[in-house]
């Protein structure tokens, strides 16, 4: 049985019928369906910049992925602290109270990426891919959350966390493969939420259908997103926004406690 409500934050396909198109991104702009979203496009577009900067000494290549520095370092720590509170936005405008062993709730600073893996079963996260257009190797496509799929934990991540605790030994974790995956990893989280909507006065999304020398979908940075096509009609949103948009509740949370 599909959804006749889209949830909080959640970006998902909604079965092809009457109005489906409009149906498919209209929601995502009602002011109802998330907190503040433009502090976090904003901040990814600030990311993009620097990245897009650094491009300038760092060439966007298969043999420069080992290269770390203080600049690629600094860039990590403050691309997954994104990522850190977009996971967080998820959880929070949901219904997600995670318990300690004794039993007590955890509180929002306690979170950590064990209880943001929830969000994948919920955003299909390890099946986007993105592909960056003017990288020169075969690495130019990267699925920043592929690891989840087997359980595995999450390589550039790990890359952050320990370069941010012990840098002295860990320094060269912070290099440029992990760089790129988390930049990656960012747009795939956002765009799970906000399809390709960056939320700026006067535009309507990043969304472009014309032809391209690139090809594919350009989405957030101007990266190419291969969307999860992994979704379940039993897992798809099923409405018409066109009415849904004039009722009072016209949102659900996911009850991420009850989830499996």
């Amino acid at each position: 049985m599909s959804f006749d409500k889209p949830f909080h934050r959640n970006y998902r396909p909604v079965i092809e019928g009457h109005n489906s198109g409009y149906s498919n991104w209209a929601y995502i702009v009602d002011q109802s369906y998330s907190t503040n979203p433009e502090y976090y496009t904003r901040a990814f577009s600030i990311i993009q910049e620097d990245v897009n900067k650094l491009f300038e000494y760092v060439e966007p290549s298969d043999v420069n992925s080992a290269t770390y520095s203080f600049r690629i370092h600094e860039l990590l720590i403050r691309i997954c602290i994104e990522v850190e509170a977009n996971f967080k936005a998820i959880l929070r405008e949901n219904i997600f109270d995670p318990k300690d062993k004794d039993g007590k709730s955890r509180s929002e600073k306690n979170w950590n990426i064990n209880d943001f893996k929830i969000v994948n079963k919920t955003h299909h996260l390890d099946d986007y891919s993105i592909q960056l257009p003017f990288w020169k190797g075969k690495f130019n496509e990267r699925k920043p959350f592929e690891a989840w799929k087997t359980d595995l934990p999450l390589s550039w991540y790990q890359a952050y966390n320990q370069s941010k605790h012990d840098r002295v030994h860990n320094f060269e974790k912070a290099n440029f493969a992990n760089l790129i995956d988390a930049y990656s990893g960012l747009c795939v989280i956002l765009s799970s939420q906000f399809g390709t909507e960056d939320f700026k006065p006067g535009g309507k999304s990043l969304g472009a259908n014309t032809d391209c020398y690139f090809g594919g979908g350009f989405g957030f940075g101007n990266l190419i997103i291969d969307w999860p096509d992994d979704w379940k009609d039993e897992e798809m949103y099923e409405f018409d926004w066109s009415k849904l948009k004039t009722e009072t509740e016209r949102f659900a949370k996911i009850d991420y406690n009850n989830l499996v």
